[in-house]
């Protein structure tokens, strides 16, 4: 069974998931915010793959050019400040 590797910056978490090449990248982000028990609204994050934003979450895997075994990164759109 073939899996990804997605970091969740919200909890620090790295959550590995299954892979499905006909799921959409939104889906995705979807179940990993879910698996790292992120409660906010997954619109406010975005999905990145091999540093670069992925734009549209709609697509496929397979055609967001994404492979089986890869690591990908969802984190939020808008940094929150520290103070």
């Amino acid at each position: 069974m073939s899996t990804v590797r997605v970091m969740v910056h919200e909890m620090w978490d790295e959550v590995t998931l299954p892979f499905d090449a006909d799921q959409s990248v939104r889906d995705l982000k979807a179940s990993a915010l879910r698996a790292a028990r992120v409660e906010a609204d997954p619109a406010a994050f975005e999905v990145k793959y091999r540093g670069a934003r992925v734009l549209d979450e709609s697509a496929r895997l397979q055609d967001a050019g994404i492979p089986a075994g890869a690591a990908l990164i969802v984190l939020r759109t808008r940094r929150r400040a520290v103070r």
